[in-house]
């Protein structure tokens, strides 16, 4: 998903590399490739901005252009910046350092792949963490939303919450909590609805339910293909509810590697999983 970004970046650096002195006006030059590079790759213009901004403040500088290697030293503040807006340290996966049952919650917009990564956590839950998981669908509004995390949940052998029609979300997210105590749960996954566009039906029903199940962790899942728009749905979102983290999915698509390095930048919040 990088490889395009990585080889325009490269191509920008080997250039910087094999120069001896630097003007300011060579980085600043640079920079612009950089930038460019970046836009194609589908990071936000405002996550681009501030990037570039802050990579030329120091590499502009007279202790850089002025040292034995001005070229490398470029190359480190680019590198090291970019690092940083990935998020700098690795961070672990999902938190369930909480008595159970430990909530996940996921949100995100319709056609994400919210249901299909729940069930894809379930089973990792299961397998890698040998803890016992129950999932619910509190998608009420997408047609047989509910059956398919139920047959979801059967290929990957993890119980999900029998459906009962015409129930609220609220309603089914209390349900959920009542029968994870009962059934002795140790992680429950509450599968939100989505919608084509943020709106504020969509929020508020997000909101009660984190309300009432106060989620240990909130996942926002993002298509990686999203590109420019990954930004505005990132602001929506970390706007409302208490996001812990983000998913990018369909990683293995022909995005450009933009949302990834949006995301990031613009919630705060590292991104724990990436989906194929």
């Amino acid at each position: 998903m990088f490889d395009t970004l990585s080889d325009r970046l490269g191509g920008v650096f080997d250039k910087l590399r094999g120069r001896g002195a630097l003007r300011e006006q060579d980085v600043r030059d640079a920079m612009r490739e950089v930038r460019i590079a970046l836009l194609e790759a589908d990071v936000a213009l405002p996550v681009v901005r501030r990037f570039i901004d802050e990579v030329t403040e120091q590499a502009v500088g007279h202790a850089v252009l002025k040292s034995v290697t001005p070229g490398q030293q470029v190359v480190k503040i680019v590198n090291d910046a970019l690092v940083e807006m990935l998020g700098g340290e690795n961070v672990p996966g999902l938190d369930l350092n909480a008595a159970p049952p430990v909530v996940i919650m996921m949100v995100g917009l319709q056609g994400s792949g919210k249901t299909t990564t729940t069930a894809k956590l379930a089973k990792l839950l299961k397998e890698k963490h040998g803890k016992k998981a129950l999932m619910a669908s509190l998608d009420v509004n997408r047609p047989a939303a509910q059956e398919q995390l139920k047959v979801l949940g059967e290929q990957v052998g993890v119980a999900t919450l029998p459906i009962i029609p015409g129930q609220a979300p609220v309603d089914i997210a209390t349900r959920a909590l009542q029968a994870a105590k009962l059934q002795a749960i140790d992680v429950l996954l509450l599968d939100t609805a989505g919608r084509l566009h943020v709106d504020d039906a969509l929020m508020a029903e997000m909101k009660a339910v984190e309300a009432i199940s106060s989620p240990r962790e909130v996942l926002l899942v993002v298509d990686s293909l999203t590109g420019q728009d990954a930004v505005n749905v990132a602001q929506s979102f970390a706007g409302q509810v208490g996001l812990t983290g983000v998913v990018l999915t369909r990683m293995d698509g022909d995005a450009r590697g933009g949302a990834a390095l949006s995301m990031r930048a613009v919630t705060g919040k590292p991104i724990k999983f990436a989906g194929t």
